[in-house]
């Protein structure tokens, strides 16, 4: 595991694009595994400037997103496919049919949990992944548990995520309780994977995933196992470390 140690929230994010575009300058049609929440917001802004500059092109590529929630349209305000649309994907050069993000709508969950899995394979897999880490140590929406998932599943968000997620919603009570979230297992395949950690809330649990033991309860953990996996913190979140 790689660790890069930076001053600020802007640099975090400015090492962080910086990466994705060297990638996709490599690969023009690299698959990109995208996440959403506070983290990526600057990380976002930068390559969306890269692009209008001209130093990365976004037109082969293809996305996949981690998760979204269940019950939410994909026009709703607080869906996952309404942000990256006005965070990133409406203000770069990017295919909107290269685009995916699990339905928050589908009829049958168990189906689209498997359509989106198959998505991921027959596009080869995911080149490079963007993670963020929740504060009881999810990724995607992958909670704390007895064991580690393996594919795109529904899963029920602990209380703590619902808490930290309310921000986003008029009110708690809106907050969705569930949501589709891609699995432990085809994170791990991900040719390379960037963590973004900022913020002294963050210390604690990211000192566990990055030196405490690799258990499904914190299970950013697992990330020590992968071959290719940069963690990018800023000196707050590294507090613990």
């Amino acid at each position: 595991m790689n660790l890069i140690r930076t001053n600020s929230y802007g640099q975090l994010s400015r090492i962080a694009a910086g990466l994705i575009a060297a990638q996709v300058n490599r690969r023009p049609d690299s698959v990109l595994g995208f996440a959403t929440g506070g983290s990526p917001v600057g990380i976002y802004r930068q390559l969306i400037a890269l692009c209008a500059a001209g130093d990365v092109d976004f037109s082969r590529v293809r996305t996949v997103n981690l998760d979204e929630y269940a019950g939410l349209a994909a026009d709703h305000p607080q869906s996952y496919a309404r942000f990256m649309r006005e965070n990133l994907f409406d203000q770069i050069n990017i295919f909107p049919g290269n685009t995916h993000i699990p339905s928050g709508l589908a009829p049958d969950v168990s189906a689209e949990c498997r359509r989106y899995d198959e998505l991921i394979r027959s596009l080869g897999g995911i080149d490079l992944q963007l993670l963020g880490i929740g504060h009881d140590g999810h990724i995607g929406f992958n909670e704390p548990s007895d064991h580690f998932s393996s594919g795109t599943g529904l899963v029920a968000l602990t209380e703590r995520t619902v808490e930290a997620n309310k921000r986003y919603f008029s009110s708690v009570g809106e907050v969705p309780h569930t949501a589709m979230t891609m699995g432990i297992r085809d994170i791990m395949l991900a040719r390379s994977i960037v963590m973004v950690v900022s913020g002294a809330d963050k210390a604690e649990i990211l000192r566990d995933a990055l030196t405490g033991p690799v258990t499904p309860r914190v299970p950013a953990s697992i990330l020590q196992f992968h071959p290719n996996c940069t963690v990018i913190a800023d000196a707050d979140a590294l507090a613990c470390v």
